[in-house]
């Protein structure tokens, strides 16, 4: 198998003037169930490669259980350390029984051999084809929830159609001042665009804190797709943003709503065993080289995340 050209660093961003930009998914197509698009839902035609470790990765592993998609469409992990080469399947656990590839880079390779991007990870990968059909995180977990029909479990809505204007216009905020917004910490090397992006991150999150006092989800008594969308970020949140972000200014713990919400979720069915804190962890101290080039793992924080979130009488 060859080895795939180099991943041209070790962050998932690019810097501009000290500016932190994430560049754009090149590969955005979509699955969908009326036969519109050159991709029809269909069981076991399709293939998400993902990692443990990312959050946006995270999000469709979530969205892939909760629609009960996980007898449709199968599942690759790549380790959680990456070097030069990109996200690399190791052995063991992290294998691709499909294609065999050795580096995720090999299916970007396939796909476009002229491309020259980042190997991001989620690859929702079209096994009849041989390509990647979209690397875009929002739009797969999108496309579980709409784009596979009746092979699609209808007990979680993710998007319902009462909520969707508003659920777009929450998901672009927190995105932007929360998702996005810890990187933009994170890897700019501008002090002053620093302190700009964690105050504005802060403030949003006690915007949050402040809708979750009267509503037990953030559109209600379910979660849909922005909780699961924030979520992943949150239950990192202390464990890594707040020490190797430099996201400082607050805790987690310390939020009165958004700490029990972090729970709440994270004690839903068969979410738990989709956070792996200990290659969350590894990932992020020691691939960063340019911010912690000691590779030093910060020890986790004392909270529980087991701990009753008593949120059951808030309903929404």
């Amino acid at each position: 198998m060859s080895t795939p050209k180099l991943d041209t660093g070790l962050a998932p961003t690019a810097l501009v003037a000290a500016r932190f930009e994430r560049p754009p998914s090149r590969f955005r197509d979509w699955v969908t169930s009326d036969g519109s698009t050159a991709y029809p839902a269909a069981a076991g035609r399709y293939h998400l490669y993902i990692s443990w470790a990312c959050p946006w990765a995270h999000r469709t592993v979530i969205g892939r259980r909760l629609k009960g998609l996980e007898d449709v469409i199968g599942m690759s992990v790549v380790a959680p350390l990456r070097d030069e080469r990109g996200w690399e399947f190791s052995g063991g656990e992290y294998t691709d029984p499909v294609n065999g590839f050795r580096f995720l880079g090999e299916a970007y390779e396939a796909t476009d051999p002229r491309y020259e991007g980042r190997f991001s990870v989620p690859v929702l990968w079209d096994k009849e084809t041989g390509q990647i059909v979209n690397n875009e995180s929002a739009d797969i977990l999108r496309m579980f929830s709409t784009g596979f029909g009746g092979l699609a479990s209808g007990e979680h809505d993710l998007y319902p159609e009462a909520h969707r204007s508003e659920i777009d216009e929450l998901n672009k905020r927190t995105y932007e001042r929360v998702n996005n917004a810890v990187y933009e910490a994170g890897f700019t090397t501008d002090q002053d665009r620093y302190e700009s992006v964690v105050y504005r991150l802060f403030a949003t999150l006690d915007e949050l804190d402040a809708r979750l006092a009267s509503r037990r989800f953030l559109f209600g008594d379910s979660p849909v797709e922005t909780d699961w969308r924030l979520f992943t970020t949150l239950v990192r949140f202390d464990p890594v943003y707040a020490v190797h972000f430099k996201c400082s200014l607050r805790r987690l713990v310390e939020y009165p709503n958004l700490w029990p919400y972090t729970r709440d979720l994270y004690q839903q069915p068969g979410i738990a065993d989709t956070v792996r804190l200990d290659e969350i962890r590894s990932h992020y101290y020691r691939t960063h080289g340019a911010i912690n080039p000691s590779g030093l793992v910060a020890v986790a924080p004392d909270a529980d995340l087991t701990e009753p979130a008593g949120r059951e009488a808030l309903g929404g």
